[in-house]
């Protein structure tokens, strides 16, 4: 039934369970932000099993990442090195997790200095969305 109400556009399954975002990054991404997605209102990062798997370290010199939202972009991440084959999990500690609104993460990949010619992982973003209600 129509509502006339816009609906969120951020992903949620409709039973208790943990959800995720999962987007690719690669060197060509370097100097760019990666828009990763878009957490709801109320959902809880779980951060041990949120970070970057890397499946082909990246070249260049001192690559990293960036996690976290517009205004903030290492809320939940800083530095995160991107030049061995391994996950890498978010490093943030303090950062509040749990988000009041529906809320768009950012992935930003830089070097420091000579860009990267190999190099891709996933960033992946685990949470426990709101439904207990």
């Amino acid at each position: 039934m129509a509502t006339n109400t816009a609906g969120t556009v951020a992903r949620q399954l409709p039973f208790q369970a943990i959800n995720f975002l999962r987007k690719s990054i690669s060197e060509a991404d370097e100097g760019t932000t990666v828009t990763v997605g878009i957490l709801p209102a109320g959902a809880t990062i779980i951060g041990p099993i949120s970070g970057i798997q890397l499946n082909v370290a990246f070249n260049g010199t001192s690559p990293i990442a960036d996690i976290g939202v517009s205004g903030t972009a290492e809320r939940f991440a800083s530095d995160l090195a991107l030049g061995t084959i391994a996950f890498v999990p978010l490093d943030v500690t303090n950062a509040l997790r749990t988000l009041a609104a529906d809320t768009t993460i950012l992935c930003a990949v830089s070097a420091t200095g000579n860009d990267s010619t190999a190099g891709t992982g996933e960033v992946i973003i685990c949470y426990i969305p709101d439904i207990d209600g």
